[in-house]
């Protein structure tokens, strides 16, 4: 995968943008390993508060918990970076907030923090949209902690911007 520049990534931002607003829907993030990245290149974009609700950067098990209402017993038996936390996270940030459509990223950016089963560069995203049931993507980018960010952002907006045509 080429690494999308901050300018493609605006214009990505840009064009889901015009397309939720033509959709009369405003769009949820829930982050981790991305940092509110997703978040930053949504509001950088001039009047994307007529389609970006919030963001939420839970990074420790805590913040997941008491933010997103992801369950202890979830990350305990899964782990942060997981399918099963993944899902709780874009479900809580939906039923947080007064998005229509949301999306949740967790993962291991690196340098460290990779085992054998979940080595750098894992990254689970979820999408949801509505009432409508989640889907949820493991990814494994290459790459240094900036790379496997700007790709996860890249991927995630890709991701919305399906479900916003799935699902009508």
């Amino acid at each position: 995968m080429n690494l999308p520049s901050d300018q493609e990534l605006h214009q990505q931002a840009a064009a889901f943008g015009s397309k939720l607003l033509e959709s009369r829907m405003k769009l949820a993030s829930a982050e981790s390993c991305t940092g509110g990245w997703l978040a930053k290149v949504a509001t950088e974009v001039p009047g994307s508060s007529n389609w970006f609700d919030c963001s939420f950067v839970a990074y420790s098990y805590d913040a997941k918990e008491s933010m997103l209402g992801v369950q202890r017993v979830t990350l305990e038996r899964y782990g942060a970076v997981s399918g099963e936390t993944v899902i709780e996270m874009v479900r809580g940030a939906l039923s947080r907030s007064r998005a229509d459509v949301a999306v949740a990223i967790t993962g291991i950016a690196g340098p460290g923090g990779g085992t054998r089963e979940k080595p750098v560069g894992t990254v689970w995203m979820a999408w949801a949209k509505g009432h409508h049931p989640p889907t949820a993507e493991v990814h494994y980018f290459p790459g240094d902690r900036d790379a496997v960010r700007r790709a996860t952002v890249k991927v995630a907006i890709e991701g919305l911007e399906k479900i916003l045509t799935e699902n009508t």
